[in-house]
């Protein structure tokens, strides 16, 4: 008698694996190897029965355990793999729903509806200290004269002859039982024999919906708001889907985010740099006066503490960041000209230390 192959590595997981990963991969091999789609192909069938029996024994926690401690010789005395074993069927069924079409068992319950996604567009100013838009979201609601239930008021929903409200067709394939959706009801189990003249038996109309949505202070381009409730209708009376809001933030003249704070750039002109100054730069909150000291170089960023946008956290405030920009003037006159080629004269190394600190490395390193 052939030896048999760990049941482990036929499923491709390890010792430890949890319950949930060996049934993925029960699935991934089972669809991979399934008769139907390898008609004709033994090898492929003998892994199908080989994977089922792997994951028949892996799937419950006593028999895993006595294959852990004795191997194969566990259920060599009749212990072993029974694929009509009581609740494998179910197990079988919910892992191949999809691939035949979904299950007839509830599939005539309420389901619930789809969620949706809308984009949104906000000012900058929007995002920092938040606002309330009011959108319009084309979306399927419920149908209000039938409840929902597709059928014309004061009639109900049947039951499917076809399937005998099971919502599938069962044949016999070789040592398998093999299930189908109902081509009558689509798998619901029941049909509609008078429709709803408002929906046509859909149980939902698509139209235009109206709804507030409060945005709070501190979000940023990306950000996305649940609505919950506020997506699609779900079918035979079942729970709505959500809403999705994506934020999308328009660009600013001149502030832009890094998290809370909040980055701006600030023209000063080359003597103000020089000399110091006190200045007027703006933030999110307003105007404010910042000093900027002598010998202040272009690129130099000072922090406005509290000014920029708030944190989402709820952890108080971030900040502003003012990068300075050295202006280097232009359009000179004659005697503008005269006094800085005086002022280039008079400068000595000391004027100038970063300059005379760059053109000295420059020079060692090419020397």
């Amino acid at each position: 008698m052939a030896s048999k192959n760990d049941y482990y590595e036929v499923l491709g997981v390890g010792r430890d694996s949890g319950a949930e990963e060996i049934k993925k991969a029960y699935r991934k091999v089972a669809m991979k190897f399934h008769p139907d789609r390898n008609p004709g192909d033994a090898a492929a069938e003998e892994r199908f029965k080989e994977a089922s029996e792997a994951y028949q024994i892996l799937s419950d926690t006593e028999r895993r355990a006595q294959y852990d401690r004795f191997g194969h010789a566990a259920f060599e005395q009749g212990g072993g793999f029974d694929f009509n074993a009581a609740g494998f069927e179910d197990l079988f069924g919910d892992i191949f729903g999809d691939f035949f079409g979904g299950r007839g068992r509830g599939r005539n319950r309420a389901s619930r509806g789809e969620d949706l996604r809308y984009d949104l567009e906000i000012d900058f100013e929007e995002a920092i200290f938040g606002v309330e838009k009011t959108i319009r979201v084309p979306r399927l609601s419920e149908c209000e004269p039938c409840g929902g239930q597709g059928a014309r008021k004061g009639t109900e929903r049947q039951t499917c002859l076809a399937c005998a409200g099971a919502g599938q067709m069962r044949y016999q394939q070789g040592l398998f039982s093999v299930a189908k959706t109902c081509g009558e009801c689509q798998g619901a189990g029941t049909v509609i024999r008078d429709p709803c003249p408002e929906c046509g038996g859909a149980g939902a109309i698509r139209n235009q919906h109206s709804l507030s949505v409060k945005i709070p202070a501190g979000v940023d381009h990306g950000s996305r708001l649940k609505l919950r409730g506020e997506g699609e209708a779900g079918q035979r009376g079942g729970p709505a889907g959500d809403l999705y809001v994506v934020l999308h933030v328009r660009e600013h003249a001149f502030f832009r985010r890094d998290g809370a704070d909040v980055l701006c750039e600030v023209p000063v002109g080359m003597t103000l740099a020089a000399l110091g100054a006190e200045l007027e730069v703006p933030t999110p909150h307003g105007v404010v006066k910042m000093k900027v000291p002598a010998g202040t170089q272009s690129g130099k960023v000072f922090r406005v503490k509290g000014k920029g946008a708030p944190d989402l956290r709820g952890y108080g405030h971030g900040d502003t960041l003012v990068r300075v920009v050295v202006e280097t003037p232009t359009k000179l006159t004659k005697r503008q000209k005269a006094l800085l080629q005086e002022f280039a004269d008079l400068a000595g190394e000391d004027v100038n230390p970063q300059s005379k600190g760059f053109f000295d490395m420059v020079k060692e390193m090419f020397d």
